[in-house]
């Protein structure tokens, strides 16, 4: 068990539940010196003694059996993906997740062959390993060896693509999360977290959040210097050693097809040119 990473991650979390949330009286909140849930009343609301919690959040704990897994999920207002999260923590898969920074050839032909739909391939680090004309085309952030999360966290372009930037970083550090699991302490990844830690005080804050989420669909809007905001739909699925196909796609007969429609044109255009 990483008794570090599972006390940090119950610490970050018990501060996001708010004594209302799970039924205690909340007139006192002002006079409270933490946020979020106190030691002692998560461990009354689990049905574990408070000197046991408190060893598991200083990662002194023995392995907690599956019923207090299970209550604490349940008193952290824990969804499914981040209970299977804390579960990680405590018992930790033997075998790391293989990582694959390169793009297959016949998953390349499959991009380049889709010249109206962007799509792109990241891998399990956020690494952009592929990607279509059309995709760097409606946002530079997608060209193959950009890492999407110091793109949009450092990167001044990447936040004025994005319309709705808080809610695109928030989806990112949740979503890198979640594909890094437990095994976020590889040189490459400690190394990408300190300097966003460093340099984003934002990142900062996303990052101790803990938040965990797998986005398998949804709405991103990105803003385009000719041709303004044009809103898309994308669904994202899991390739093979941790690599994920993005695609991207506009509502039937909607003024963002069209526009999608041109961007494809020039962006022919441009490479016939070139």
């Amino acid at each position: 068990m990483d008794n570090a990473a599972l006390a940090e991650f119950l610490r970050a979390r018990r501060a996001l539940v708010r004594p209302k949330d799970v039924g205690l009286d909340a007139a006192g909140d002002a006079r409270r010196r933490v946020p979020g849930l106190r030691r002692e009343e998560l461990a009354l609301l689990a049905g574990v003694s408070a000197d046991y919690y408190v060893r598991l959040e200083q990662g002194r704990g023995h392995r907690p059996s599956e019923s207090v897994l299970d209550s604490l999920a349940r008193v952290l207002r824990l969804d499914e993906e981040l209970t299977k999260h804390l579960y990680a923590l405590a018992r930790p898969a033997p075998t790391a997740t293989r990582t694959r920074e390169r793009v297959s050839d016949t998953v390349q032909e499959l991009l380049d062959a889709w010249t109206t739909t962007p799509a792109t391939v990241t891998s399990r680090r956020m690494n952009v390993v592929g990607s279509n004309a059309l995709a760097c085309e409606l946002a530079p952030c997608y060209m193959p060896g950009t890492n999407l999360l110091r793109a949009m966290f450092l990167d001044p372009g990447t936040r004025e693509t994005h319309v709705d930037w808080n809610a695109a970083a928030s989806d990112t550090v949740a979503n890198f999360r979640a594909r890094i699991g437990t095994e976020w302490d590889e040189p490459e990844l400690t190394e990408l977290i300190g300097e966003l830690s460093l340099h984003s005080q934002e990142f900062r804050e996303l990052w101790a959040r803990h938040d965990v989420r797998t986005t398998t669909a949804g709405a991103k809007s990105f803003r385009h210097p000719e041709l303004g905001v044009i809103s898309l739909r994308f669904h994202a699925m899991p390739l093979e050693d941790g690599q994920v196909l993005t695609v991207l796609h506009a509502r039937p007969g909607s003024r963002d097809e069209q526009s999608l429609a041109l961007l494809a044109t020039m962006t022919a255009t441009r490479r016939r040119s070139r």
